[in-house]
């Protein structure tokens, strides 16, 4: 099983507001991408690597309510309350060529390999039941593309490049653990936090105009359960 980082996303209530809030972190607006039928959502996306990209999701507000909840917690409460806030890079997806292995592989639940498209792309993505953002965005979702050659390749390239993903988090071996149970994946380290201190990503992205990074923004909770 080979498992490696497949994409970035930042999530918003308004995609207006994540393409202006994207260009303003990394000095580049952002293409159209698509919508994405079954989980009631839109996107634009930008080439940012060989096989990655970065995209910018939100709700579909002319497409119906989908049966289940959305994909990356969009019908939390509280990730919603933190997107009316702003914009944010709020998770990270894991790219994997046999999902069922991953699945099993994994030491807690990453949800259930489920089919989904955007136009003329097919794919399989592990889908909590509940949509939740699997621990806080810190772990990854998981695709398995279902197409000859990835789809970065054809996506818009505006000279964006990703250099590497670093994930603070205050229990560091817990996390560690289950990203090297289902991979290890590629350019992401780990480190330690205090442990009150709330768990964050930083996305380092080589852009024309630079180094950028890119945050999450704090609040998420990333923590394992904590015992009664």
């Amino acid at each position: 099983m080979r498992t490696r980082l497949d994409h970035i996303v930042i999530a918003a209530t308004d995609m207006e507001r994540g393409v202006d809030w994207a260009e303003k972190q990394l000095g580049v607006r952002v293409p159209r991408g698509g919508v994405h039928e079954t989980m009631g959502t839109r996107n634009h996306v930008m080439r940012i690597g060989a096989e990655m990209f970065l995209e910018i999701i939100a709700i579909n507000p002319d497409g119906p309510v989908p049966a289940k909840p959305r994909w990356f917690g969009l019908d939390d409460p509280s990730v919603r309350e933190r997107l009316d806030r702003s914009p944010a890079f709020l998770a990270w997806v894991a790219n994997t060529d046999d999902i069922a292995a991953f699945l099993d592989a994994a030491p807690m639940s990453f949800g259930q390999a489920t089919p989904v498209s955007r136009g003329e792309l097919n794919w399989q993505f592990a889908l909590p039941s509940d949509g939740r953002l699997l621990a806080g965005g810190m772990l990854p979702y998981a695709i398995q593309w279902q197409t000859e050659f990835h789809p970065a390749l054809s996506m818009p390239d505006l000279g964006c490049r990703l250099l590497g993903l670093n994930i603070y988090h205050p229990y560091p071996e817990w996390l560690g653990g289950i990203l090297d149970a289902v991979g290890p994946v590629d350019m992401v380290k780990v480190h330690p936090l205090p442990p009150l201190e709330a768990p964050r990503m930083a996305a380092r992205i080589d852009t024309p105009e630079g180094v950028r990074l890119l945050e999450t923004m704090p609040g998420a909770c990333g923590c394992p359960p904590r015992r009664a």
